[in-house]
């Protein structure tokens, strides 16, 4: 895991300064080493910060360039088969250096050029300049576990692992992008290739970005999507099982290679225990860490955990977080760059934070609430398809627009009665919204003219599939798990320099999971996560509570109500330089008072306003 930053023009460039502020001010992401390098021409700069994983020694030093000089790489992430790509590379031909996959990634570029990206297995995020060809390629993973953001005018395109990397630069300007800003507002990120800042741009996952340096022309491409689910034939399950349980235990397999202490983070729960079991066959001695958060009784998953290591006799270690304070919020709000509306950032830095102390690399259950149905709202939209579908649409939306009228914001069940009006065949219900339209242009105070466009991205967005559980975990898997959950792993676990990989979000998984399981076997109005919990039975013991779903949170509303989180929302949300019309702030602080679910909300917007104090962004 790294960091990386770049720039590349049609013409020389003449100040270079930027560019090593911009490598360290993600010194974070890689405490080992730092490199810079510049082309012939004054063209190309690169530079990186590197956490060494596989290949400690000098030869894994980046920027890294092959033996004629043709290529010249930066890259963040893990390449998982990157030794059978060398062996296929060596076969025909190629010859290499260092053992690092580093080196595999140029060896693959140039015998297959572009297409390389196609064939890589692992998280990543690169730009590779070839001085041959005078371009420069940047390409990122499939589900979207490394950053990349880039910003591009009058023929010259920056680039970095993170915003902060590209802010390094005083001439490129902070304002921010009120529609970005909507779609935060109302989804709790920005989707997509949209940045919170006006002129930059993130590469979206599974995409690839070519720039000609002839031409000063960039073009962005997207290289994989999710396979369409084959209904040819009935399903075997057994089959199904099978297979699941090969991919699974040769992902985890592959990513427990490195060269440095590796371990398990084991909440106890379905994906981290079954992550646990297949590590357990590929080590003979395996580390675990279980956090307990002392206080919070609720959140305390210690029991789970020591059931799955006594299981499969890990070395399990139980790391207690410390209490926390308001004062890690800003550090938070400029680690993540943009702001995710998502509190359990806290206590998935505070875990990070705890677990760098024992290992540099740990393997995580991400993304297994996606692939096999494990969100309770996937169960909830099916009883509201199997209950109210038949209800005529000009009476659900009558429903829904009255809710969002005349119920208070943060009342226990007013989003699902919003969603009554979205069209349950060809739709998806947006009830996990924050802000209404209505309420966002009240905080915006702008009766008139503010860009109400979040609902209309997310629906552009939604695959035209017939099956509403098929539309709501492609749409979570494009949007939610790499928008939110990914970026908030990534930026909390990088800011303690450790590497957090996701054996289930192996590519094919990913694949296997929307292109082969029926909707029926991930789940139903009364069952999550089927195939995943009928694994468990084969692998795990038969005390294990499969029915068990603990969310990674914080007791927000506890806080929220005296103390230093209570003064320091407070203070930032009534601040006369708030970007948020301050009326409205008050009605929501009150209604969070009255014991309605606002705090989530408000967090988000502190996050919001801490983040622009740090980087001074305007309106």
């Amino acid at each position: 895991m790294c960091g990386l930053v770049g720039i590349c023009s049609t013409s020389r460039i003449d100040d270079r300064s930027w560019l090593v502020a911009g490598r360290d001010a993600m010194a974070h992401r890689g405490p080992d080493d730092a490199g810079e390098w510049w082309s012939r021409n004054g063209c190309v700069g690169l530079a990186h910060r590197r956490l060494s994983i596989i290949d400690l020694s000098a030869a894994g030093h980046q920027p890294m360039s092959d033996v004629a000089g043709r290529l010249t790489i930066v890259f963040n992430g893990e390449i998982y088969n990157f030794a059978d790509l060398r062996l296929e590379l060596e076969a025909k031909g190629a010859m290499f250096r260092s053992h690092s996959d580093t080196e595999v990634i140029l060896a693959a570029y140039r015998e297959w050029g572009a297409e390389c990206v196609s064939r890589l297995n692992g998280m990543f995020a690169f730009a590779l300049y070839d001085a041959e060809q005078q371009v420069v390629l940047l390409a990122r993973d499939r589900a979207g576990e490394k950053p990349l953001f880039y910003h591009y005018a009058d023929g010259t395109l920056r680039f970095a692992s993170e915003l902060k990397g590209l802010l390094a630069d005083p001439a490129l300007p902070r304002r921010i992008e009120p529609e970005s800003l909507d779609c935060y507002l109302a989804l709790g990120y920005v989707p997509g290739g949209r940045c919170i800042l006006q002129g930059f741009n993130k590469l979206p996952a599974a995409h690839a970005l070519r720039f000609d340096m002839k031409s000063g022309l960039a073009k962005v491409w997207r290289y994989w999507q999710l396979p369409d689910l084959q209904t040819s034939a009935v399903p075997d399950e057994a089959a199904l099982l099978d297979e699941l349980e090969s991919l699974l235990q040769d992902s985890v397999r592959r990513q427990l290679v490195a060269d440095v202490p590796v371990g398990v983070l084991l909440s106890g729960g379905v994906d981290s225990s079954l992550v646990t079991a297949m590590a357990r066959r590929s080590s003979s001695k395996l580390k675990t860490f279980t956090i307990r958060f002392p206080g919070h009784g609720s959140l305390d998953e210690t029991e789970h955990a020591r059931l799955i290591a006594r299981h499969f006799a890990t070395e399990h270690v139980e790391l207690e977080a410390q209490p926390t304070t308001a004062d890690l919020l800003p550090r938070l709000a400029r680690q993540f760059d943009e702001p995710v509306l998502d509190s359990s950032m806290i206590p998935t830095f505070l875990v990070c934070e705890l677990v760098r102390r024992h290992c540099t690399v740990a393997l995580g259950g991400d993304g297994g609430d996606e692939l096999f149905g494990g969100y309770g709202s996937y169960s909830r939209l099916l009883w509201m398809e199997n209950r109210l579908g038949r209800v005529p649409r000009p009476l659900r939306s009558l429903i829904s627009t009255t809710a969002e009228r005349a119920l208070p914001v943060g009342l226990k069940g007013r989003n699902w009665l919003q969603g009554l009006g979205a069209d349950l065949q060809r739709g998806l219900p947006l009830v996990s919204s924050f802000f209404s339209p209505t309420t966002r242009t009240r905080l915006m105070a702008a009766e008139h003219g503010w860009p109400l466009v979040a609902e209309q991205v997310m629906a552009r967005d939604v695959s035209p599939r017939v099956d509403l559980l098929q539309r709501a975990t492609r749409t979570d898997f494009s949007n939610y798990l790499a928008e939110d959950i990914l970026v908030k792993v990534d930026r909390a676990s990088m800011l303690s320099s450790l590497e957090v990989r996701a054996p289930l979000l192996d590519y094919r998984l990913i694949e296997f999971a929307f292109g082969k399981v029926p909707s029926r076997l991930k789940a139903t109005p009364r069952e999550k996560k089927t195939l995943l919990k009928r694994l468990t039975m084969r692998v795990l013991p038969p005390e294990f509570d499969r029915q068990r779903k603990q969310g990674f949170s914080i007791p927000l509303a506890r806080w929220l109500r005296a103390g230093a989180f209570r003064e320091m929302f407070h203070e930032v949300l009534l601040d006369p330089q708030t970007m948020f019309d301050r009326r409205t702030v008050r009605k929501l602080l009150a209604g969070q008072d009255r014991g309605r679910s606002n705090g989530e909300r408000l967090f988000g917007l502190v996050l919001f306003e801490l983040w622009r104090r740090e980087y001074g962004v305007v309106p």
